[in-house]
């Protein structure tokens, strides 16, 4: 029941402090989608811009840019109420982890998102936009809705790929793997990349989905290395108490 308890007030508190980002944030949805429709605009040939070809087109996608942009506000706040559940009942030591949890994991999340957002969004919308209007004979228009879901999951994805590193340093640091588990699973996190690649980029080109599978190749090395550091803290730690 007090598990319950606590589950109970980490949703209240979660969903109260999006709720209340995204009544913030809404107000400001038009200049949020002028700023992450940049790379688009950029890549756009001279004279053509981005439509909506419904009526409420706008509207909904004004509002799931103010959900999203006050989920990633909040964000502190859920993992604050995650590793809060996690810890539930656990020792004071790991419970005093959760700032480094929220630290690393906001840092990475975002630092992940940003480098999507300025540096590969815009070579990925140039070649493709580029490779379908070189013929002369096609216009690019875009809609405004599709774009916004396009860039979201593309931001979304480098934003989890980056958290690859903290999620296995904290697995490590709690006992729950090890740096010899991560390496056995090599492979098998190869295959993943690019299939996460493939599912989350726009098109079926190889620049697109070596985008993404390049940095979480790269960032699961990083991740094992992270294990190993947190291995050999804990090893150091027992090894002063006997």
């Amino acid at each position: 029941m007090a598990y319950l308890e606590t589950l109970r007030k980490s949703l209240i508190v979660a969903g109260g402090t999006w709720f209340v980002a995204f009544v913030a944030l809404y107000g400001f949805a038009e200049e949020l989608f002028s700023w992450i429709a940049l790379p688009m605009r950029s890549a756009l040939p001279s004279g053509s811009s981005m439509v909506f070809v419904e009526a409420t087109e706008p509207f909904f996608t004004y509002l799931m840019l103010a959900a999203v942009a006050a989920l990633a506000v909040s964000l502190p706040v859920i993992l604050w109420q995650v590793w809060s559940l996690i810890t539930t009942g656990q020792s004071s030591k790991r419970k005093g982890l959760g700032f480094l949890f929220i630290l690393g994991g906001c840092s990475s999340f975002f630092g992940g998102a940003y480098l999507g957002f300025a540096y590969v969004l815009p070579v990925i919308f140039s070649f493709l936009i580029n490779f379908g209007t070189e013929s002369g004979t096609v216009a690019a228009m875009l809609s405004m809705g599709e774009y916004l879901s396009l860039a979201l999951k593309m931001m979304l994805a480098f934003g989890l790929v980056f958290e690859l590193p903290v999620i296995m340093t904290v697995l490590a640091r709690v006992g729950l793997a090890d740096r010899l588990w991560f390496a056995s699973k090599r492979k098998y996190m190869l295959i993943l990349a690019f299939v996460f690649g493939a599912l989350v980029t726009p098109g079926p080109d190889v620049v697109s989905q070596c985008s993404i599978a390049i940095p979480f190749v790269i960032l699961y090395e990083v991740g094992i290395l992270g294990a190993w550091l947190c291995q050999k803290h804990r090893a150091a730690a027992v090894g002063e108490k006997a």
